[in-house]
C-alpha cells in the first residue's frame, strides 16, 4: 500500500481487516496519477477530519498534474476547492465547528501575526500556507484539516440549502471578488474579460451582478467562448478570427472598456489590456504569467497620459470567501452555470483528461 511522503496519512481506525483505507487521487510523478487506496488520515491535534463531498478541479491542479509544482512533494494528494462534513475533531480542538456540520474549506492558512494579517489584509500575509500544498488536499474521501487551518484558515459553514458541489467553488470565486473590489467594478461600467475559462466566467457573473452596463468576453478558443455564452455576456470576441483591439473599439462605440480583466496566463493579454482601456480606466492583472515572460512590453506612456490604473490582485481574505458563499447561496452568482461537469471521484482520470483538453468549464468531483 502506498505511503505518502509527509507521513500524514496514517491509520485512524481499524476496520477489522487491517488499516482503514480510503480512495484518493494520488499524483506519483508529473503525468502519472490515478485513483488508488491509501490509508485514511488521522484526525490531527486541534484539527478536524472531514468527509469530503465535493472538490473542484482548477488550473493550478491541472498544471500540477502535467508538470508538478514547486511547493508539492510527490507523491501527493491535491485538490483545494472543497466541501465536506466534519466527522471528528482532534485533541485540544477549540474550533467553532462541530461534527455533522457541512463546511466550505478554502486552502489559505494565514499566519495571523505578520503586519498584513494584523491590518486585516490577509491576502498579503507574509507567511501563508495552503492546504493541498503543505498538507494533503481534497481529491479523496477524507481530508485532515490541521490545527493551523482551524485557527487561521478560510473555513465557513455552508449556507442552508446550498449544494455542496456549488459550495466548493466559493474558493476561486473569492479571488474574483477580491479583484473586482480592488478594481471598483460598479453599475454602469463597461467590463472586458480576457479569458473565457472558469475564472473569466466568474468575472462575467460578478460584473453583471454589480450592474455593469456591458460585459465583453474575449478568448482565442472558440469552444471556451461557446461555454461562456451561458453567462450571457453582451459580446463574445474570438481573437483567433478577428483583431481584438479593432473589435473592442467597435463594441464599445470607440470608448474602450472602463475595466479590463486579464483572466488568463498570457503576457500579450496584459499588453493589449493597457492598449484597450479607456482614459481613466482600470486594468486588473488577475492571471499570473510564466516567470520568464513576466516583463512584457507594456506601454507605460499610455498608462501615464491616459491616467490608467494597473492593479495587481492575488488570492483573497476571509471576508471575500464569506461573500462568495453569500452570492452563491442567494443565486446572485449562478453556481449551476459555472459547474459544467460533475464526476465521481473514481472518474478522475476521465474528467481530468477532458479538462486538460479544454472541453469542460468547471469540473467537480464527488467523493
Amino acid at each position: 500500500m502506498l505511503q505518502l511522503a509527509d507521513g500524514q496519512m496514517t491509520s485512524s481506525t481499524d476496520d477489522g481487516a487491517g488499516v482503514a483505507t480510503m480512495r484518493a487521487v494520488v499524483i506519483n510523478a508529473p503525468g502519472e496519477y490515478g485513483v488508488t487506496d491509501v490509508p485514511r488520515p488521522a484526525c490531527p491535534p486541534r484539527g478536524m477530519l472531514i468527509r469530503v463531498h465535493a472538490c473542484g478541479l482548477c488550473g493550478c491542479d491541472l498544471r500540477t498534474l502535467r508538470s508538478g509544482h514547486h511547493r508539492v512533494t510527490l507523491p501527493f494528494i491535491v485538490g483545494h476547492e472543497v466541501s465536506g462534513t466534519v466527522v471528528e475533531t482532534g485533541a485540544g480542538y477549540t474550533g467553532a465547528w462541530r461534527t455533522g456540520e457541512m463546511l466550505s474549506v478554502a486552502p489559505l492558512v494565514y499566519c495571523g501575526v505578520c503586519d498584513f494579517c494584523k491590518e486585516g489584509r490577509h491576502e498579503l500575509c507574509d507567511h501563508y500556507r495552503e492546504l493541498a500544498q503543505h498538507w494533503h488536499g481534497g481529491f479523496a474521501q477524507y481530508m485532515a484539516i490541521p490545527g493551523e487551518a482551524v485557527a487561521c484558515g478560510t473555513i465557513r459553514r455552508v449556507p442552508e440549502g446550498l449544494d455542496p458541489a456549488i459550495a466548493a467553488i466559493a474558493e476561486p470565486l473569492s479571488s474574483c471578488i477580491h479583484a473586482q473590489e480592488k478594481g471598483r467594478v460598479a453599475a454602469g461600467d463597461v467590463v472586458a474579460v480576457m479569458g473565457a475559462g472558469p475564472v473569466g466566467c466568474m468575472h462575467v457573473s460578478l460584473a453583471k451582478a454589480a450592474g455593469a452596463a456591458k460585459v465583453i468576453v474575449a478568448d482565442v478558443n472558440a469552444s471556451r467562448l461557446d461555454l461562456a455564452a451561458r453567462f450571457e455576456p453582451d459580446h463574445l470576441i474570438d481573437c483567433s478570427a478577428t483583431d481584438l483591439p479593432t473589435e473592442m473599439t467597435r463594441v464599445t462605440d470607440g470608448r474602450g472598456p472602463d475595466v479590463v480583466v486579464t483572466a488568463n496566463p498570457s503576457p500579450d493579454s496584459q499588453v493589449q489590456a493597457v492598449d484597450m482601456a479607456r482614459k481613466g480606466g482600470r486594468v486588473l492583472l488577475f492571471g499570473g504569467v510564466p516567470p520568464e515572460k513576466s516583463r512584457p512590453g507594456i506601454d507605460t506612456n499610455r498608462i501615464h497620459y491616459y491616467a490608467l490604473q494597473v492593479i495587481g490582485t492575488t488570492i483573497f481574505a476571509p471576508r471575500h470567501h464569506a461573500k462568495a458563499l453569500e452570492l452563491l447561496a442567494s443565486g446572485a452568482v449562478d453556481g449551476e452555470k459555472l459547474v459544467s461537469h460533475r464526476f465521481a471521484l473514481e472518474e478522475f482520470e476521465k474528467g481530468a483528461k477532458l479538462a486538460l483538453e479544454g472541453k469542460v468549464l468547471k469540473a467537480i468531483f464527488l467523493a
